[in-house]
């Protein structure tokens, strides 16, 4: 039987329902019941699977994978974010033990959250991911993983709603079907939890009101917490189970050491053994890199090199913390000068990872020469790699490499670091959007070396990867009192964040600007970052506070006698009043924009407005002047050789054309919007148009044409999860 037959029958059980039921619920035939549970029908129509959706009652999770099944697909995706598994991971078999009696106790009936605690270094993290491992078979639904980066140095904690937008996101929600309020957020996660079987670990918590949001609200999944804070609350209030993890034993720290560098060899010194023991306070991240320095000196005994740390016991402070700081120096000092100097830079980096062209800028030296001092560390354990050219460092070497750096190279270092993202941003944020009206930057410092994505692809594809980076790296702007540089940055990751759709990080990012602008006597730049912090909260429905801003960032423009930012700041407007079903106010706003746009021979916002122009006179009945508007919005796009200008304004001459009952010319305009749309490759643009086309096919009386059209546009939009297809594909359900 298929696993579609079995969820069908599944839940028609659960519902109480006979299949007769079923199928006077739905207006299915009972015939076509039985064939479904039977596995007689293997691909229902779309409308069937509709309608079987709303008879059952099912959640959001269960629909997915009835859609899923329905496709023929294998469902929902199933996240598998743990990191890889501790290589040669050695004791702890009594915490282990307590962490399986944990689970054991709770048999999934219940809410288990277990708490580790303990000193930095002392391998909370490895032991919560090597458990998970072990049990991860007992969570088919997959696993989460997030570091909540609690005692980064140099930075803040994740704060909770960025990380539950991270987490739904490895759910498969796509951030444009994000609800705008945190609440709701929370609930949404919990609720796609609900139906699962789900581990999720929360890496380096700070306390327990930065993990509380993030807890599963029903049994059936596992949080696992590690933290240096004992999160008492999480033990009173939600019922976890704490375990405290202490130094390792003598005997385990000896049997880390044989593990990494030879049994032989440890068997043949057990007196240098325990001499290194104790210089490395038995903290694992210690040991780890003391073991690697031993193996990159597989000749030297062990004596020596337990000599060698000895010579730093002036450093120790008797708490196993910092005291591992003189196992770092011993490591430190063996790196050769150039890969000791990057070593320094790289705790100035906000993180959570670094690329080699980054680590470069950061050092002010040429990929080629960055890439073997990143191996060098590599090596030595002083950094890792956690993706293919990308690196990291544990909290406590970061709080060490920065404390190393000396003054005269650190503000240099932290300004081309922040200037290699700046450029290369810019450079790509150009190629998403080649006719939006850019920004002047100054020169970067000497030594940065930006990248420029090729073409459109490799420029989204840069910002997916360094998103989490350039966030980090506006906080750090702004942290540092760099105001130009916070709002610059704001402004260049605009572009992406609205198509990509997440869009509460445009409202952060913008947040910050509006906040460095008003350092600066620079009204162009207040009002511009006014604007944008606008066009973010439009996305996610805050109109109101989106005038507020839009009015601020007039009257600036205004003030400063900026007329093309004054025009920017109508045609937002236009854009707000049309969201709200103001079409006649935003026709005014257009005009105006026009206005403005025609007296500064402004092309590219003429031919914008034009088309906005265009827009409101269908929307308010004036269909000749709609017409002629958006005829000379595409002669000015084509001269202008916009693409996108072309693509929105063919859309909209389609959907003149419809209103007034020209339905051939209404498709052949759609048409060759998607012609354009497809090459450059905007699919919800395209299945808008496609939405568009099966409604003027329908109106010529193409009743399966249309239904051609459609069935596309909810294919894409299911595609891209968006909230759009349900309307879309009503309109199938009502042919």
């Amino acid at each position: 039987m298929s696993s579609l037959a079995t969820l069908i029958r599944t839940w028609r059980e659960r519902a109480l329902l006979t299949q007769e039921q079923l199928a006077h619920r739905t207006g299915l035939g009972v015939r076509t019941i039985r064939r479904l549970e039977s596995g007689g029908l293997r691909r229902p129509r779309r409308e069937s699977v509709r309608l079987l959706v709303d008879a059952l009652a099912l959640s959001d999770v269960e629909r997915a994978r009835f859609v899923a099944a329905a496709r023929g697909e294998s469902g929902p995706t199933i996240p598998r974010q743990l990191p890889a598994d501790v290589k040669g991971f050695t004791g702890r078999t009594r915490d282990l033990h307590e962490l399986d009696r944990a689970l054991t106790r709770g048999s999934l009936a219940a809410l288990v959250i277990t708490a580790i605690a303990g000193t930095a270094g002392v391998g909370k993290t490895a032991l919560a991911v090597h458990w998970a491992h072990r049990v991860a078979r007992r969570f088919p639904d997959g696993q989460l993983y997030l570091n909540l980066r609690g005692f980064d140095p140099g930075g803040t904690p994740t704060d909770p709603t960025v990380a539950v937008r991270s987490l739904l996101a490895a759910l498969d929600v796509p951030p444009q079907r994000l609800p705008s309020s945190v609440d709701a957020q929370v609930a949404l996660y919990r609720s796609l939890l609900a139906d699962r079987r789900m581990l999720v670990v929360l890496d380096n918590a700070v306390d327990a009101e930065q993990v509380r949001p993030l807890l599963p609200g029903a049994p059936g999944c596992l949080a696992l917490v590690t933290s240096r804070n004992s999160l008492a609350g999480l033990v009173t209030g939600e019922g976890a189970r704490a375990l405290t993890l202490d130094l390792l034993s003598t005997v385990e720290a000896r049997e880390l050491l044989a593990r990494r560098i030879g049994t032989d060899r440890t068997a043949k010194e057990p007196d240098a053994v325990d001499e290194i023991v104790v210089s490395c306070a038995r903290l694992p991240l210690a040991l780890a890199v003391a073991a690697a320095r031993a193996a990159t000196a597989p000749d030297l005994p062990l004596a020596y090199l337990a000599s060698e740390l000895r010579s730093l016991d002036g450093l120790g402070t008797g708490d196993p913390a910092t005291d591992v700081r003189a196992v770092f120096s011993w490591s430190y000092q063996s790196l050769g000068p150039a890969a000791a100097g990057l070593f320094r830079l790289l705790g100035l980096h906000p993180g959570p990872d670094v690329s080699v062209p980054a680590a470069a800028s950061l050092a002010g030296v040429p990929p080629s020469e960055v890439r073997p001092l990143l191996a060098e560390l590599t090596r030595s354990h002083l950094v890792a790699e956690t993706h293919p050219h990308r690196f990291s460092l544990h909290d406590l070497l970061r709080a060490y490499a920065g404390e190393l750096a000396r003054a005269p190279e650190r503000e240099a270092a932290v300004r081309r670091m922040l200037d290699h993202y700046l450029h290369s941003s810019h450079a790509a944020t150009q190629r998403l959007n080649p006719h939006r009206d850019s920004i002047v930057l100054d020169a970067p410092e000497p030594g940065t070396t930006p990248e420029e994505p090729m073409d459109y692809e490799a420029a989204m594809a840069w910002f997916d990867v360094e998103r989490p980076v350039l966030l980090a790296a506006v906080d750090r702007a702004a942290v540092d009192g760099l105001h130009t540089l916070t709002w610059q940055l704001a402004w260049t990751l605009s572009t992406f964040l609205y198509r990509r759709g997440h869009w509460h990080d445009w409202v952060a990012v913008q947040r910050a600007a509006v906040t460095a602008t008003q350092q600066l006597a620079d009204s162009p730049a207040q009002a511009r970052a006014h604007r944008l912090l606008a066009n973010a909260y439009v996305q996610i429905g805050r109109f109101a506070d989106a005038q507020t801003e839009l009015r601020q960032a007039l009257d600036l423009h205004r003030a400063a006698g900026d007329q093309i930012g004054r025009a920017h700041t109508h045609h937002n407007l236009a854009q707000v009043c049309e969201r709200q079903g103001n079409y006649t106010e935003a026709l005014g706003h257009a005009q105006q924009a026009l206005d403005v746009y025609r007296a500064a021979d402004h092309r590219t916002g003429q031919a914008n407005s034009l088309n906005a122009v265009g827009w409101f006179h269908a929307l308010i009945g004036d269909y000749p002047r709609a017409l002629a508007a958006c005829q000379e919005s595409l002669d000015l796009h084509r001269a202008l050789d916009n693409g996108y200008g072309q693509a929105a304004t063919f859309d909209s001459l389609g959907y003149v054309h419809h209103l007034v009952g020209d339905h051939d010319q209404a498709i052949s305009c759609y048409e060759q919007a998607l012609e354009l749309e497809r090459d450059l490759g905007d699919r919800y643009i395209e299945a808008t148009t496609l939405a568009h086309l099966g409604d003027a096919h329908c109106a010529a009386g193409r009743a399966e044409a249309a239904r051609t059209a459609w069935r596309h546009a909810v294919s894409i939009l299911d595609e891209i999860d968006h909230p759009d297809a349900e309307a879309v594909r009503a309109k199938l359900v009502s042919e």
